[in-house]
């Protein structure tokens, strides 16, 4: 007997109970076009977007740049495997070498892969060059590097780990911005240091430029790999093409993705010469990264938000936004605090509405804008880094019609 068909359903949210495995708890609503910072969903409804697909649309939905350089590239070459190279990787590679400290890329599909080979990387390395004891990779407590098992080991929240054992080996967690704590946990064991120059998912918690630089220093004392995960702060997102920049401290490896691709998927591992060398043929691979489609969209990305004009409309963009979600938060208590850089932005709840950020971003939905958060007391603004004024205003003045439904409801 053959199957039934049946025609397909309008989409809703309550179908992803029916066919999807649950390990998410997606929004009511279901996104079927955008433009800008702009979505539509399948219930008629438009919403401001401020999360970008958690830091992902760099450029906004359907930037008319990406879909050209995406579409020229589908009529060329999609995929040829590592077996071979191709012209749209090696052209990116070689922007990302000259817009950054980088003299080597490792194209993948994802900050998770980015940073499982950069993990891999400073193993291999530490065990080649010094000896099978040096190992230990220190991290830090509410990072957030992935979702494989290493890279959950390696970040610094055990909600990701439980009941995911036995897990790797070798790994410490230390607070962030702690120098003294650092300090005392560098050892000649140490193989590698990993940390967000701003914490995204622990909280939007930018790192200081001392801690950022301690951690510099202290891989040096110990010939120990400095790795920057810039998958969520990178891209522009802070106002700088990469995060580093702005602190001055330049990292042995970085991991970039999210905005890399605006929206279409690939993420990279940028480092030195020397330490590339520790990953010969054979070591490592990707059965996808680097393919043609997603260098070529990337490509486009890199030339339009490295531009020095672009990057400081980034940061005018980001002291506006901030500075209105500091107003609403002081108007209606219910931020004490707006942090983070660029357009990585951060609202900490005051303690009246401790443990509620969620409950804001759901009452923003229902006003017509999506936020995030960044765990249960930070309410997180991601938008497009060229979001335009228009779209910010509106985005805003939902924001505040839905803070203050729910202070007028005193729920």
């Amino acid at each position: 007997m053959h199957a039934k068909h049946s025609a397909p359903a309008a989409p809703g949210a309550s179908q992803y109970h029916e066919v999807m495995v649950p390990n998410y708890a997606p929004a009511d609503f279901v996104p079927l076009k955008g433009a800008g910072a702009r979505v539509w969903t399948a219930e008629g409804d438009e919403l401001v977007d401020f999360g970008g697909g958690i830091a992902v649309n760099s450029l906004g939905h359907c930037h008319p740049a990406l879909i050209e350089a995406l579409s020229e590239q589908a009529h060329k070459l999609w995929h040829v495997s590592n077996i071979v190279t191709n012209a749209p990787a090696l052209h990116l590679a070689r922007t990302l070498c000259e817009r950054t400290f980088a003299e080597r890329v490792f194209f993948c599909n994802s900050g998770a892969e980015a940073n499982e080979a950069a993990l891999k990387l400073a193993r291999r390395r530490a065990s080649i060059k010094h000896g099978t004891g040096k190992r230990t990779i220190l991290s830090f407590r509410n990072s957030f590097h992935g979702r494989t098992l290493f890279t959950v080991s390696v970040g610094g929240q055990p909600k990701y780990t439980e009941h995911f054992g036995p897990l790797p080996e070798g790994i410490e967690h230390l607070p962030y911005n702690d120098i003294a704590a650092l300090d005392k946990a560098v050892t000649d064991e140490t193989c590698a240091i990993i940390a967000e120059p701003i914490q995204g998912e622990g909280g939007v918690i930018p790192g200081n430029v001392d801690f950022l630089k301690a951690l510099r220093a202290a891989c040096d004392r110990v010939d120990a790999t400095l790795i920057f995960d810039e998958v969520q702060s990178g891209v522009g997102r802070t106002g700088a093409l990469y995060g580093y920049m702005r602190a001055g401290v330049v990292p042995d490896v970085l991991t970039t993705a999210k905005g890399l691709g605006g929206g279409f998927p690939i993420g990279a591992m940028l480092t030195k010469r020397e330490w590339a060398e520790y990953l010969p043929a054979g070591t490592h691979g990707t059965t996808f990264g680097g393919n043609p489609l997603g260098c070529a969209v990337a490509q486009r990305v890199i030339e339009l938000v490295s531009a020095p004009d672009f990057l400081h409309g980034v940061e005018t963009r980001g002291q506006a936004m901030r500075q209105e979600l500091a107003r609403i938060g002081d108007a209606y208590g219910v931020f004490r605090e707006v942090r983070g850089m660029g357009l990585l932005l951060g609202g900490v709840v005051s303690d009246a509405w401790a443990g509620r950020a969620g409950d804001i971003v759901k009452a923003g939905h229902a006003e017509g804008v999506w936020c995030l958060v960044a765990g249960p007391e930070v309410v997180r603004f991601a938008p497009p880094l060229n979001v335009t004024e228009q779209e910010m205003g509106d985005g805003l003045a939902r924001l505040e019609r839905a803070v203050q439904r729910l202070v007028s409801a005193g729920s």
